[in-house]
């Protein structure tokens, strides 16, 4: 399945804000990320309709296995990524950014082959 990388940034905000709210709705989402309230609405009606959230009656959003999947992917590559750019040296504003970019594009074996070889402390 593919999984495009806007459908993976809202997957991984979703995580995020799901860590830091009691519930998680479209305009925390909105907020977050600086989008409409309107576009956030189109990208949760195609993540429902690929069954990676569910979303209750009052609104409240939930990822499903798959979401939390893909969400908990992306999630532990930027921040791997932004941690061992940092060990680098890089501006960690900037590390941030590059590891946001990288996530989407990395494959799983050289991800995996950075991550064997990084040893990031929490």
């Amino acid at each position: 399945m593919i999984v495009h990388e806007s459908a993976e940034n809202y997957l991984e905000t979703i995580l995020i804000l799901s860590k830091k709210l009691p519930v998680v709705r479209s305009i925390d989402i909105a907020v977050e990320l600086g989008f409409k309230k309107s576009s956030v609405s189109v990208a949760m009606k195609n993540l429902r309709e690929n069954r990676h959230i569910t979303v209750t009656e009052s609104g409240y959003i939930y990822l499903t296995d798959s979401g939390k999947e893909i969400a908990d992917m992306i999630y532990e590559r930027h921040n791997l990524l932004t941690a061992w750019l940092e060990e680098l040296g890089v501006d960690p504003k900037i590390a941030a950014e590059d590891a946001c970019r990288i996530e989407h594009v990395i494959s799983k074996e050289s991800f995996d082959a950075i991550k064997k070889h990084v040893k990031i402390s929490d």
